[in-house]
């Protein structure tokens, strides 16, 4: 586990000493910060004449399950700047060979540039808290579909993070990896969309891969287990053929 988390500190120094780090997250906080302006004015607005007709309003309905629902999809753009340097940069620079020739496993390296991405999403993802920090401030939502709602950010974003750390191992061009990352998350995301109308076996499967599929519990505020199993396999079917690509590059070099 050392050699995990040398790695992952390694990583971070780099996302943090380049502007990656920053302008991911101010793109975020910034896109975020809007939605949450907009959403917050609209519940505003029908609260007024909630009252007036003496109906509840649930502000975890009409605020938080839609921001957060939303903060998913801005992870499609985010996540292949994330992950594009990962092990392109180190193929560009020639780095990649100290590391196939250093006493550590392929794994450590894997899992340890892996939680590093995931480290610097997670620190995306708290310039969200502040905003729904407001809420509780202000009003009364219910913190538990919230907690669950992050948990499903976290993993759906640990998902796409190891899919976009195995496409890194497959080009030394940054440009590339991100680019083929972003379609590969937009494919998973428009699975659901593809199939909805459609009831036939073959859409079903297709509709079950899609990563917004298994989200929608989570944004509603239930944990189902299916959902964290299908997450929790994808990100270890990932890593795996990482390492099978980094086993192939040892064979290479």
């Amino acid at each position: 586990m050392r050699n995990v988390f040398l790695i992952c500190r390694k990583e971070l120094k780099g996302y943090f000493s380049s502007p990656i780090a920053y302008a991911v997250m101010a793109l975020f906080a910034l896109i975020f910060g809007y939605l949450f302006s907009g959403y917050t004015r609209y519940f505003a607005q029908i609260s007024m004449q909630a009252m007036m007709q003496q109906q509840p309003m649930n502000v975890n309905e009409f605020i938080i399950r839609p921001m957060l629902g939303f903060a998913s999809t801005i992870a499609l753009f985010l996540i292949p700047m994330i992950t594009m340097r990962l092990f392109a940069e180190e193929k560009k620079s020639g780095t990649i060979e100290l590391l196939l020739t250093s006493p550590i496993s392929d794994i450590e390296i894997i899992v340890g540039k892996w939680l590093g991405s995931m480290v610097l999403y997670g620190c995306v993802l708290l310039m969200s808290v502040i905003n729904v920090a407001l809420l509780f401030f202000w009003g009364k939502p219910d913190w538990k579909p919230v907690l669950i709602a992050y948990l499903g950010l976290l993993l759906q974003g640990g998902c796409l993070l190891a899919i976009g750390t195995l496409i890194s191992t497959t080009t030394k061009n940054q440009i590339i990896a991100g680019g083929v990352t972003f379609f590969v998350c937009l494919l998973l995301w428009m699975l659901s969309v593809a199939t909805a109308f459609d009831s036939s076996a073959t859409a079903q499967v297709l509709n079950y891969c899609s990563i917004v599929t298994h989200f929608e519990n989570f944004s509603k505020g239930v944990l189902d287990s299916k959902d964290v199993i299908f997450y929790v396999s994808m990100i270890f079917l990932a890593l795996f053929l990482t390492s099978r690509s980094m086993e192939s590059l040892r064979w290479r070099s």
